[in-house]
């Protein structure tokens, strides 16, 4: 009589495989016949971080364990599919995701597994100090200029739509590491962080007229790699002369830095939410396109981006002169496409979009919707938008809520009643990893 073994399920979004994973793997093995899903890249980057080798090198490193009669690509983070296929009689997992965003997924594989009478069971979570330690390496190695360097053109190729959160600190670069959520029954993060001149000026108290200059920007940006390890993206105002944008960007380049973005104007800066309420120079198409060959010339690898920012929409020159600099820019060799625009209603965005993406399918297209905000990521991505940068919203929110505590504090001349207003520094301090 030949007794049919249970079928046993495990998924695993790992770079390495430690010592709490192969007693996952041991204990499943107890169970019956063990299946390994490895989780797709596209899906780890949603709700994980992300992977430093190839999906084919995770599936080896698991083979090469033994333990797996089986090995296939999960490629959603929710279990619905797999198990549909699988149908496993025991999913076996680590008790680490009863709290947290990761307890959606656990909802998810005990819903999916009332259907047909599967079970799961759960493995007490391994931690101890090597594992702490080849925790803290692979971080550690995300963080390298570069992996890290490369990975918004990874993500390009990942993503349906790349979504940047403004940071200005290293504080505001963890709330973007470290945001997760969940949202119809999906978890999400960020992408991205994006570096503004704007907020990194006025988190300084100087105004935003390119007075901050490279060294002060470029020790922001090491406050931020310095405890992040998501992909970097500079505002870089014009780019400055041609001499000094090459060596800068150089310098960024070798920082890890994935991209800059520098708009089409000339002389004092004055920020383009003034629009033509104050006077503003565009540069001429040819000054612009030699600046952006130069750029691209002078750096070493294919990884980091140059892309440009048109302010023809903002300085109200009209579509047709957007669209001609947007095709001559890409034409010296932009990365990318920023098109900005100050109206309330993002038609003049979608219809740039749409006019741009009938000759050039390819090139990403980044927008800022600060002004036309009520559209969504999805619709920005149907209309071929590849990058969306929230670009001050984590600066315009912190500062109302300080003026107000600022104010109560002298009203009151104690600090009781704004107490409750007040998140727990405990709270806060849970952000920052310890050594």
């Amino acid at each position: 009589m030949v007794i049919k073994m249970k079928k046993v399920y495990t998924c695993f979004c790992t770079d390495v495989i430690h010592e709490g994973h192969l007693n996952i793997l041991n204990v499943a093995k107890q169970y019956g016949e063990v299946t390994v899903g490895i989780l797709a890249d596209e899906a780890m980057v949603r709700f994980n971080r992300f992977p430093t080798i190839s999906m084919e090198q995770r599936i080896d490193i698991v083979r090469q364990t033994n333990l797996a009669d089986h090995i296939l690509v999960q490629n959603d983070v929710m279990y619905d599919t797999v198990l549909d296929e699988v149908k496993p009689d025991y999913v076996i997992h680590g008790d680490n995701w009863k709290d947290g965003p990761e307890a959606i997924i656990r909802e998810n594989v005990i819903d999916c597994l009332q259907k047909y009478g599967g079970e799961l069971v759960e493995v007490p979570y391994t931690y101890n100090e090597k594992v702490k330690k080849m925790d803290e390496r692979m971080k550690e190695k995300l963080a390298m200029p570069e992996f890290r360097r490369k990975r918004l053109r990874q993500l390009l190729g990942m993503r349906p739509i790349v979504k940047a959160l403004e940071v200005h600190s290293g504080l505001t670069g963890l709330i973007a590491e470290k945001t997760v959520v969940e949202s119809n029954g999906e978890l999400d993060q960020y992408d991205a962080m994006w570096i503004s001149s704007l907020c990194d000026s006025t988190a300084k108290g100087k105004p935003d007229i390119e007075l901050v200059d490279m060294s002060s920007r470029i020790r922001t940006i090491d406050d931020v790699m310095d405890v992040t390890t998501k992909p970097i993206i500079l505002d870089g105002d014009t780019g400055g002369l041609v001499e000094h944008f090459v060596y800068n960007i150089r310098t960024l380049e070798r920082m890890g830095v994935s991209a800059v973005i520098i708009e089409d104007k000339t002389g004092l800066k004055k920020n383009s939410l003034f629009g033509t309420e104050v006077e503003q120079t565009q540069d001429s198409i040819e000054n612009f396109t030699a600046k952006l060959r130069a750029g691209k010339q002078a750096l070493r690898t294919d990884e980091f981006m140059i892309i440009a920012r048109i302010e023809s929409l903002i300085l109200e020159r009209g579509m047709e002169d957007a669209l001609k600099r947007a095709f001559a820019y890409v034409e010296a060799g932009a990365d990318g496409i920023m098109i900005h625009s100050r109206r309330k209603s993002p038609d003049e965005i979608l219809e740039f979009c749409e006019k741009f993406r009938q000759k050039d399918k390819n090139t990403p297209i980044v927008v800022v919707p600060t002004s036309f905000n009520s559209i969504t990521e999805e619709e920005l991505a149907e209309a071929g938008v590849n990058i969306v940068i929230y670009a001050n919203q984590l600066t315009r929110s912190a500062f109302p809520a300080m003026q107000e505590t600022a104010v109560e504090i002298l009203k009151n001349h104690r600090a009781l009643e704004v107490d409750s207003k007040l998140m727990p520094f405990r709270d806060i301090i849970r952000l920052i990893d310890e050594l």
